[in-house]
């Protein structure tokens, strides 16, 4: 009974002191009394616990929770990344959706650039395939010339020519390699483009032939 009768004062109290302010109001449950305490400013007993905050017409403002253990913040901050993290990759692909519809006005725009792309490095390719045919034709040559000195000893400037043209044999032929890796590349970046055009506009695609 008494317990009640502490209740009702405190609570009573509450009500006057909001009528005499028009400010903000901060109350919260007091663990040790078992009462509520009010206060125009953060009372002691409702530090480190939920409280609420009313105006003068004892209207409830906002609910503040409690304070978060340093397991909780860690978790929160990481969340708060994460969805930092989420955001910039929307944008950048909102970004790059954008360029694609301002770079292909139609799915036949992609398949143009695509051919043309695929068609420098092609001749490239081509360009140093003739130059390495041609220096495994003349190291055959050198190669028959060395035989003539099998058991004699190589004039200086034979070996130095079997040398240059080992070297440009190796030269060519990386240069090759790393041409059908970018076409390879090309591919798989038109495909991609092509893909996700059709995502975003919804259109179907059209059967083609490369």
């Amino acid at each position: 009974m008494v317990l009640m009768r502490n209740q009702a004062l405190a609570l009573l109290l509450c009500a006057l002191a909001l009528e005499a302010s028009a400010g903000e109001f901060i109350c919260c449950h007091d663990k040790q009394s078992g009462r509520r305490v009010c206060g125009d400013t953060l009372p002691a007993q409702c530090r480190g616990q939920a409280y609420k905050v009313f105006d003068s017409g004892g209207n409830m403002l906002r609910e503040v929770g409690p304070p978060l253990s340093p397991e909780q913040k860690a978790a929160a901050a990481e969340e708060a990344r994460r969805k930092r993290e989420q955001e910039l990759l929307e944008r950048e692909q909102r970004r790059k959706d954008q360029a694609l519809l301002d770079t292909y006005a139609r799915a036949d725009d992609i398949d143009m650039s695509q051919r043309k792309a695929e068609n420098d490095v092609l001749i490239l390719i081509r360009d140093y395939q003739g130059k390495l045919a041609d220096a495994q034709q003349r190291q055959q040559k050198l190669k028959n010339e060395a035989e003539f000195y099998l058991n004699k000893s190589k004039p200086a400037d034979l070996d130095a020519d079997l040398r240059n043209v080992a070297h440009e044999i190796r030269t060519q032929a990386e240069l090759i390699e790393n041409k059908q890796k970018e076409l390879l590349s090309i591919r798989a970046k038109y495909d991609a483009d092509r893909s996700r055009y059709f995502e975003i506009t919804g259109r179907r695609p059209a059967s083609r032939s490369r």
